[in-house]
C-alpha cells in the first residue's frame, strides 16, 4: 500500500481534518474569552489542485530556487490555520459563534467518516484480492 495514491489522499485528508478538529475545539473553548479571534483551517483548495494536476498544464520547476506555481505532490499540501480578525460577533471583540462552530464540527465529522469508509472499502477490496476471490 506504500505509494498508493488513494491512501496518500486519505492520509493527508485525515491529517488536515484533525487540525480542523483542534481549531474548532479551541474556538469553542474560548467562546467566552474577550478579544479572542476564531481560527479557520482550510486545505481543500490545495488538495483539489494537486488531485486535478493532470488536467492542467503547469510550469516545470527545473531549479530548487524556482517558485512552484502550485503544490507538486500531496505531501506538499498543508492545512492553513488562519486567524479570522475582521469579523465581529460580540461587543467584547470575540467573534466565535457557537452555532457556527458546531456546524463546522458536524461537517468535519461527516467528512472524516466518509474518508474512513473509503479506507475501509479499499481494505475490503485488498483483502478480497489477497484471498483470491
Amino acid at each position: 500500500m506504500l505509494g498508493d495514491y488513494t491512501w496518500s489522499v486519505i492520509e493527508k485528508e485525515s491529517e488536515c481534518l484533525a487540525q480542523r478538529f483542534q481549531a474548532v475545539s479551541k474556538n469553542v473553548a474560548n467562546a467566552n474569552t474577550p478579544g479572542y479571534a476564531r481560527h479557520n483551517v482550510s486545505f481543500e483548495d490545495q488538495l483539489r489542485e494537486v488531485m486535478e494536476q493532470g488536467r492542467h498544464l503547469h510550469m516545470t520547476v527545473t531549479d530548487p530556487g524556482h517558485i512552484p506555481s502550485h503544490p507538486l505532490k500531496i505531501k506538499d499540501v498543508h492545512a492553513a490555520d488562519v486567524k479570522i480578525m475582521d469579523e465581529q460577533y460580540r461587543l467584547d471583540l470575540n467573534n466565535v459563534d457557537p452555532e457556527r462552530e458546531m456546524a463546522v464540527l458536524a461537517e468535519t465529522r461527516m467528512m472524516y467518516t466518509g474518508f474512513m469508509r473509503i479506507a475501509a472499502n479499499k481494505l475490503t477490496t485488498l483483502k478480497s484480492v489477497i484471498a483470491g476471490r
